[in-house]
């Protein structure tokens, strides 16, 4: 029974994968409002880092052995 429960348990790192997709969407919402090009451009600089971050989590969750959509484990 515990083994089940341990194996269900979000990680650190499907939480940041999911922190930093919704913080690129954040993102790019707000380059698609921007007023000025060069704030456009900065917001989408800092999404790129962000899905850039994402994709790091993603690469160490499946190392560990956590291959899949992080969502699914919530």
């Amino acid at each position: 029974m515990a083994a089940e429960a341990g194996s269900k348990r979000d990680t650190l790192d499907s939480q940041l994968i999911r922190y930093w997709e919704r913080e690129a969407a954040r993102l790019d919402r707000l380059a698609a409002g921007a007023t000025f090009g060069w704030m456009a451009r900065r917001y989408a600089r800092q999404a790129e880092r962000a899905r850039a971050q994402s994709a790091r989590s993603r690469a160490r969750d499946e190392a560990r052995g956590r291959a899949g959509d992080p969502s699914a484990a919530v």
